[in-house]
């Protein structure tokens, strides 16, 4: 097995995981709600029903950017991810809202919470589950270049601060006997998840528009290039953009006039096996070009 079934399977297990535990998740919440009748203990669970179906077009879209190039998408599936992460996105503003409605319905009408201490002990299991898993996604999703996962780690992430300040909230209005606390804090909760769905889905549309690469790869590049390319004499039009774990480079590169194809390939050679050491699941172009055709501007000198 080659190190890119390896990625795959591996992204796949943790996308798996991820339904396993957001159904859990969703069962114990479930679970305090109805001890409690806690309007913010619904928001909460109401919450990860998102996770759980996130959880599910994320495995989808993992397994369809694993499928290998074919003659309709001669570049591959990778920016299946990218959907998934944009569909959980909206998942989570459209989560946010039906939270907002549950918390003005019970701001309209408070009332006492049930077996608030069992519930919010339950409601914390669920919530200590989260926080694990979503270091497990966040960490693992981008060491693996799965923003699918990375996604889904933010969202778990924002779970977590909403169920802690859920819990606040709750035990507040059962000290004090504000029963208005709940739905009002269900509120504030819902106000966090919105702007959590908003930065989700701002970053995935961003891959779908094709954005290049951050400053420091970009950097990377640019170093193993004019380290590289040895005889050649400059490189211009770098262009950069990451699709799911891959990142596509191409840039020309001129030659001197008389160079041999042979010698000019080989020159390619060398780049791509060291660009592909360094920025792993590189996909390069290079389009090689005679000396009158340099710009000597706006280029990497070698």
């Amino acid at each position: 097995m080659n190190v890119g079934d390896l990625r795959v399977n591996k992204t796949t297990t943790i996308a798996v995981g991820s339904l396993f535990v957001g159904i859990i998740v969703l069962a114990l919440k479930g679970v305090a709600y109805w001890l409690t009748g806690s309007v913010a203990l619904l928001s909460d669970a109401l919450e990860s029903t998102v996770n759980v179906a996130t959880a599910v077009a994320a495995l989808i879209a993992i397994k369809v950017a694993e499928q290998p190039a074919d003659d309709n998408h001669p570049y591959g599936h990778h920016k299946a991810e990218f959907f998934s992460a944009v569909l959980e996105g909206v998942m989570i503003i459209v989560a946010a809202l039906l939270i907002m409605n549950e918390a003005y319905k019970g701001f309209l009408a408070p009332h006492p919470l049930d077996a608030p201490i069992e519930g919010l002990l339950v409601n914390g299991l669920a919530t200590g589950i989260n926080g694990a898993w979503c270091w497990v996604l966040i960490s693992r999703g981008k060491r693996l270049r799965s923003p699918a996962l990375v996604a889904d780690g933010h969202h778990l992430l924002s779970d977590v601060v909403s169920s802690g300040g859920v819990a606040v909230g709750v035990l507040l209005a059962v000290v004090t006997g504000w029963a208005v606390l709940d739905p009002l804090l269900a509120g504030i909760v819902a106000l966090n998840i919105l702007w959590s769905g908003w930065k989700v889905t701002k970053q995935s549309l961003s891959g779908l528009m094709d954005e290049a690469v951050d400053a420091d790869v970009l950097r990377r590049i640019r170093e193993i290039i004019g380290t590289e390319a040895t005889g050649a004499l400059e490189a211009h039009d770098l262009r950069t953009r990451h699709a799911g774990k891959a990142i596509f480079i191409d840039f020309h590169l001129v030659v001197p006039g008389q160079m041999a194809v042979v010698d000019a390939h080989a020159i390619c050679d060398r780049i791509e096996t060291a660009l592909k050491a360094d920025v792993d699941a590189a996909i390069i172009t290079i389009h090689v070009e005679p000396e009158n055709k340099a710009k000597h501007s706006g280029v990497l000198v070698l």
